[in-house]
């Protein structure tokens, strides 16, 4: 058991920041990201030994991850947006150098305000998953997460653009 805890521990130590990046993007207050990431790391002890090592621990971690920020979100009766979407237009890019914080803090904002799924959507889109990969962690088609990545990266942008953020 202790060998087992100790490569969990190491795993997750090691790729906490996709954990940190969901309590970010499904929770708006620090105390709320705290609790949710708890949670998450909770959820996911409970689940390893069912990690049979078929596919990489990422990809077993983001599932684990993104259901447990789901089904928390729900709990919680968080507001979910069903807003009409557009496609088309591409996301900013968060890695240019100069102001890379401040546009960080502006899409964080943003995305507090695309609902559970489209979360889901961009972080997958933005730890560079494949349409494939997203596809398979969402449990939909490689065509439907290709058209919801695209109508939630029009809403995304259209949110930045209402909220004063373009740049």
């Amino acid at each position: 058991m202790k060998e087992a805890e100790n490569i969990f521990l190491n795993l997750i130590n090691q790729h906490k920041g996709i954990i940190h990046k969901i309590s970010k993007m499904y929770m708006k207050d620090a105390e709320e990201q705290r609790d949710l990431f708890q949670e998450i790391v909770l959820q996911l002890w409970k689940a390893y030994p069912t990690f049979k090592g078929n596919s990489k621990f990422t990809t077993w971690m983001y599932r684990v991850c993104l259901n447990t920020a789901l089904i928390y979100f729900k709990k919680d009766n968080r507001k979910v947006d069903k807003a009409p979407l557009d496609e088309n237009i591409d996301i900013m890019d968060v890695n240019e150098n100069e102001g890379k914080e401040e546009k960080l803090a502006y899409l964080y904002t943003a995305v507090q305000e695309l609902n559970a799924i489209e979360k889901a959507l961009i972080f997958l889109f933005l730890e560079n998953q494949s349409h494939r990969d997203i596809a398979e962690n969402l449990g939909i088609s490689e065509v439907n997460a290709r058209v919801k990545l695209n109508r939630t990266k029009e809403k995304l942008q259209f949110i930045i653009k209402k909220n004063g953020y373009e740049f």
